[in-house]
């Protein structure tokens, strides 16, 4: 099964219905990573997980130690689409990423990206 996001007006084909959403904070400078899967009413997230913690970090409920990240299954509900910022702080944008490739978005300060599936 293949997977398609829409970035905005950008049309992401991916190889499966998981797709990986990873970005640097913007203050603390840390690894945030998030593991979703295209489901048929929207986007449900699976796994999250974070390079330390600090200011707006903090790792989830039952979060586990794994080398040096903090891993955790978030109990959220589908979301129809998410909203990223773009502030050009972070050095790099957003990484959206299957088993094959990465796509990068949000790059330079701009509106917020919002990301939904293909219709």
């Amino acid at each position: 099964m293949t997977g398609c996001l829409l970035a905005g007006a950008t049309m992401i084909a991916l190889s499966s219905a998981d797709f990986r959403l990873e970005w640097t904070h913007s203050v603390e400078r840390q690894a945030w990573r998030e593991y979703w899967r295209i489901e048929e009413t929207g986007l449900l997230l699976t796994q999250a997980a974070v390079k330390g913690s600090g200011a707006g970090m903090e790792p989830g409920e039952n979060a586990v130690k794994q080398g040096d990240w903090w891993v955790w299954r978030p109990d959220l509900p589908v979301q129809t689409e998410l909203i990223l910022a773009a502030s050009g702080k972070t050095g790099d944008g957003w990484h959206i990423c299957d088993s094959e490739t990465c796509h990068e978005i949000g790059m330079d300060a701009g509106a917020p990206i919002v990301v939904r599936p293909c219709p």
